[in-house]
């Protein structure tokens, strides 16, 4: 399918109608129903525009084409990256969508969420806050999924009713030019509604458990879910330690479960994203079973770090493999895992991602331990001497310490290039003091551009960050309670908050808007008419703003 073709790349609701004619539809159905009075053809219309998404497959086929369209623009210019931010609430995803529109031109092009593992289990499960490691529920996450596309869809229908309200009041007012100019603005709407890349983990389980689980994520919405190499019983973080990986063919059938998954539910463009964990997995759980030399099964095996030995000393519970004609014994620890070489994980995860993409994955996720564009570049140039269009999605993660990153980077490259660098201590680099210095200014250079840089050099199509608002959470309450607890009172919260919402048209500071008060006010209307008790009259505190 010709992607780049598609009538899609905009980012518009492309609906089946005009204003007018959902009027003229409506106009049509209620003429052979002469008993249902007081429903109006407009405002039948106006619901259908306000609810464009009426199941989570809608939404699933709908962002799977965008993001489908955006793969193929960004492999004919690869400065048409995408972006994300991870969002662990429906509101979160909501302001974040409706700031990206209020800034850039009322579109969302090239703008996702993605759906973190590690946020959902510390922030959703029941179990109170868990680590990064498969331990929540499986059901929070098609839950989320859920919850994130209803706030969208409610951003969708808040802003086309304020339009029908502009629409209204030009009418009342006499005003063809206003009511022209509103009816192009309903005609032309963008919705709130983008793709979200959701973390199924390692799957949760065998590759049935991950099918069942893939339909429930895909079904509230999903479009491209991302699925690590981990197994799932010790599955960890990808910025910590202890990661156990699977061979191969158990990674595949968890690949064509989540194929099937998309197919079965009509879901034929779905993304799958293939996260390898191998730069920092240094363990696996399993000997991968090889049939031949050379075949995928020896070629992980190939890494396992082993010792030669002698047939007539094998010892009790000893596991041995042959290759080349000679026994080897790899090494395993007391936990029954086996190690694998230092120094092996980048051929690893080059073998990984090729893999992947020869049997069914979309985009690549490679977990690093540093943000470092030459290490990433490295190994894509690899991949895309078998693979040409190969691309990544990768994380921007919280995990690193950014400034001190780029700080030592400079630092070294200036060194290595015979600059004076003797004004700076490498080992505290991080203090404030630095801040205003050319090397520091430099880095910070190299942050700003890290993403664009890494799209162009490195194959990267999607950059995300994974923790974002759960960052932004701690740091805003942490300011806003030392103000309000600290002696300053309300003035804390109304310099700080109010005050900053109202001068920067923050939608949120009408918070009874926000929570759709004027769409029921609306609703109240068509359903009783002069009747109607509204909550948004001259009395309502929310007209001070």
């Amino acid at each position: 399918m010709n992607y780049q073709a598609r009538d899609i790349t905009d980012h518009a609701v492309q609906g089946p109608s005009s204003y007018e004619s959902e009027i003229k539809a409506a106009e049509a159905l209620l003429k052979d129903k002469p008993t249902w009075n007081g429903v109006t053809a407009e405002a039948i219309a106006r619901m259908r525009l306000q609810n464009r998404f009426t199941t989570g497959l809608d939404v699933a086929r709908y962002t799977a084409a965008l993001m489908r369209a955006d793969m193929a623009a960004y492999d004919a210019d690869p400065t048409k990256y995408t972006q994300s931010l991870g969002c662990w609430h429906g509101f979160v995803a909501q302001q974040k969508l409706i700031s990206i529109k209020k800034h850039f031109g009322g579109k969302t092009d090239r703008c996702y969420l993605y759906l973190s593992g590690w946020m959902v289990a510390a922030l959703r499960s029941e179990f109170g806050p868990l680590p990064d490691q498969s331990m929540h529920e499986k059901t929070t996450v098609p839950d989320l999924i859920r919850e994130l596309y209803s706030f969208l869809r409610q951003a969708d229908s808040r802003e086309l009713n304020d339009i029908f309200r502009e629409l209204d009041a030009a009418r009342e007012a006499g005003d063809k030019a206003r009511e022209a100019a509103a009816i192009a603005k309903i005609d032309g709407f963008h919705t709130h509604v983008v793709p979200v890349i959701a973390d199924i983990d390692a799957g949760f389980g065998n590759a049935e458990a991950t099918y069942l689980l893939a339909k429930k994520m895909i079904e509230a919405g999903a479009c491209a879910l991302q699925i690590e190499n981990q197994v799932s019983d010790e599955k960890q973080c990808g910025h910590q330690d202890g990661k156990v990986t699977v061979p191969h063919e158990v990674f595949l059938a968890k690949i064509r479960a989540c194929r099937h998954a998309f197919l079965e539910l009509g879901v034929e463009d779905g993304i799958i994203v293939t996260r390898t964990d191998s730069l920092g997995a240094g363990l696996t759980q399993q000997i991968a079973v090889s049939h031949k030399p050379g075949d995928l099964g020896d070629q992980y095996n190939s890494f396992l770090d082993c010792e030669e030995v002698d047939a007539t000393k094998i010892g009790n519970g000893d596991v041995i493999i042959s290759r080349n004609g000679k026994l080897l014994r790899p090494k395993r620890l007391a936990s029954n895992l086996y190690q694998f070489r230092p120094g092996t994980g980048a051929d690893r995860c080059v073998l990984d991602c090729i893999t992947s993409l020869q049997n069914g994955a979309d985009l690549l996720w490679i977990e690093t331990e540093r943000p470092n564009i030459a290490q990433v570049a490295s190994m894509v140039d690899r991949i895309r001497e078998v693979i040409p269009n190969a691309k990544l999605a990768y994380n921007n993660s919280p995990s690193f310490n950014w400034t001190l990153n780029f700080r030592w980077q400079v630092f070294d490259e200036w060194k290595a290039a015979g600059k004076d660098v003797s004004k700076y201590n490498r080992a505290e680099l991080m203090k404030a003091e630095y801040d205003d210095t050319p090397l520091a200014i430099e880095a910070d250079q190299l942050i700003r551009t890290f993403q664009a840089d890494s799209a162009k050099r490195a194959g990267v199509f999607h950059h995300l960050i994974t923790l974002p608002t759960y960052h932004t959470e701690a740091l805003t309450m942490n300011n806003l309670a030392k103000d309000y607890f600290g002696g300053q009172g309300m003035l804390g919260y109304v310099k700080h908050v109010q005050r900053q919402e109202i001068r920067q048209g923050i939608a949120c500071v009408k918070h009874q808007n926000m929570a759709g008060s004027d769409i029921g006010d609306d609703h109240k209307e068509y359903f009783a008419g002069d009747a109607a008790l509204k909550a948004g009259g001259v009395h309502n505190t929310m007209n001070q703003f």
